[in-house]
C-alpha cells in the first residue's frame, strides 16, 4: 500500500486541485519533463494548457506534477506553468532524485515515474503522457533499463500512454512489464502502439475498448489486493501517426549519431527526440502532440468512470 505524505513534506495543491480533492472530482496527473525537456518555448506551454483543457473538457481535472524551488506541486497556477515552460537548468527526476530535488530546494521536471509516485501519494489514480520510459535497444550490454518499468510495478497509478517510445527494445519492455506482472492493455485495439505509430508488430497482451471496462478491470485488481500500476496504451490518432517503417529509418540514424557522439544517461532520449524531429521536418513534433492530448482525453474518461 502507498505510504501517504507526510506532513513535513513542503508540497502544495494548486487551489483548482486543493477544489478537487475537497468535493472528491476526479484528477488527471501530467508530468512535467515534457514541458522543461521535450520542446522549446512556447510550444511547450501551448501543449501544456491545450492538455489541461481537454482534461477539463471531459469532466476532470488536470494536476501537473513538478518540483518547484524544492516544493512538490500537485498542480501548477497558471503563472507557474508559463515560468517552468520558461525555465532553464532544470533537474529531470526519477525515483532516484526525486527527494534530492526537494532536500536541495532544486527545482525538477518530474518523469513517468516520479510523477507516478507524486501523484500515488496525493490520491491520484490516473496519470496521462506520451510514451514510457523502457529497455534500451543494446540494454544486453548497457543495461538500460528505464526506472518507470519498476515504478510501475509497485506503484498503483494507471498509466495512458501511446505505449513506450518507440526508440526503445519494445518487446523486451514487454518482456520486463509482464515479468514485474504489470497489466498491460491497449485501447480499441489488438496491436500494441509503437509512440509514433499505431502498430508495433506486436500482439498487445490485453485489450479492452471502453474506459468503463478500464476503470473496472483496476477496480477488481483493487479489491483482490493487487498491487502496482496498469499501463494503458492508445494508439495515436490514424490522421497524426507516421508510419512505423518509416520511424525505423529515422530512429537507426538517430540511434547511430547518439552512438557517434558518446551520448550516455539521461541525456540519451533527450538527444534522440531532438534528433528524430530534425530528420522529419518537425513531424515527430507534431505527432507527439497529438498523441499526448489523445492520451489526456482518454485519461480524463477513464478517471471520470473510476468516480461513477
Amino acid at each position: 500500500m502507498t505510504k501517504p505524505i507526510s506532513p513535513l513534506l513542503p508540497i502544495a495543491y494548486s487551489k483548482e486541485v486543493s477544489s478537487a480533492k475537497q468535493r472528491g472530482a476526479p484528477l488527471v496527473a501530467l508530468e512535467s519533463t515534457i514541458i522543461t525537456h521535450g520542446m522549446p518555448y512556447p510550444g511547450n506551454i501551448e501543449m501544456a494548457r491545450s492538455v489541461e483543457t481537454i482534461i477539463r473538457e471531459q469532466g476532470a481535472v488536470p494536476a501537473t506534477i513538478a518540483v518547484i524551488h524544492g516544493t512538490l506541486h500537485i498542480g501548477l497556477e497558471a503563472g507557474e506553468l508559463e515560468q517552468l515552460a520558461k525555465a532553464t537548468e532544470v533537474m529531470k527526476v526519477s525515483r532516484a532524485d526525486l527527494a534530492f530535488a526537494i532536500a536541495e530546494r532544486r527545482t525538477g521536471a518530474t518523469t513517468v515515474a516520479a510523477t507516478m509516485i507524486a501523484a500515488a501519494r496525493a490520491g491520484i489514480r490516473v496519470f496521462a503522457t506520451g510514451g514510457i520510459g523502457g529497455v534500451h535497444r543494446g540494454a544486453e550490454e548497457s543495461f538500460d533499463i528505464s526506472a518507470d518499468l519498476e515504478e510501475l510495478a509497485r506503484t498503483g497509478v494507471i498509466v495512458v500512454c501511446a505505449g513506450a517510445k518507440a526508440i526503445l527494445d519494445i518487446p523486451k519492455t514487454l518482456e520486463v512489464l509482464e515479468t514485474r506482472g504489470v497489466p498491460v492493455v491497449t485501447y480499441e485495439s489488438e496491436e500494441f502502439p509503437a509512440f509514433w505509430s499505431r502498430s508495433s508488430g506486436i500482439r498487445s497482451p490485453l485489450a479492452l475498448n471502453s474506459p468503463a471496462a478500464i476503470a473496472n478491470f483496476q477496480t477488481v485488481r483493487e479489491q483482490l489486493g493487487i498491487d502496482g500500476g496498469m499501463l494503458v496504451a492508445n494508439p495515436v490518432p490514424e490522421a497524426d501517426e507516421i508510419a512505423r517503417e518509416e520511424m525505423e529509418i529515422y530512429i537507426e540514424r538517430a540511434l547511430d549519431s547518439a552512438e557517434r557522439d558518446e551520448i550516455t544517461g539521461k541525456a540519451v532520449t533527450p538527444y534522440l527526440l531532438s534528433t528524430i524531429f530534425d530528420l522529419t521536418d518537425g513531424q515527430s513534433l507534431k505527432t507527439n502532440i497529438a498523441l499526448v492530448e489523445n492520451n489526456a482525453r482518454l485519461a480524463a474518461e477513464i478517471a471520470v468512470a473510476l468516480g461513477e
